[in-house]
């Protein structure tokens, strides 16, 4: 699969230097890494940003887009670890209804794939 998406090391890396550079020996780990995910994104922001009220989470919670990679690697952290729905959510503020239409859309994705494999 072919991801265009946000190049997250290089974004995080010019605002830690500009504004938060007593924190880049907490994040040099995942800074450090060949290409930086989604969730290693989702990581780093809670790192920089700890303390967010509720208000400011929902308002930055309708701006967030996903790129089919980073679904599939959102949903493969559900399979892996056991979690529902609500657990999934919980843990990526998102809805649970956003997983259940993830989850609903990329099965039928897969079954025609398979599909035309036979």
């Amino acid at each position: 699969m072919k991801s265009g998406g946000a190049n997250y090391k290089a974004i995080y890396t010019d605002m830690i230097q500009e504004k938060f550079p007593e924190k880049m020996v907490l994040v040099k780990n995942l800074l450090d890494r060949e290409k930086v995910s989604i969730l290693d994104a989702i990581k780093i922001n809670e790192i920089l940003f700890p303390n967010k009220s509720a208000d400011e989470e929902r308002l930055t919670q309708k701006h967030k887009s996903y790129y089919e990679d980073d679904i599939l690697k959102i949903l493969e952290y559900q399979r892996v670890n056991k979690l529902n729905n609500i657990q999934i959510a919980t843990k990526f503020k998102m809805s649970r209804n956003t997983i259940a239409k993830w989850k609903k859309q990329f099965n039928d994705v897969k079954d025609q794939q398979d599909s035309e494999d036979d």
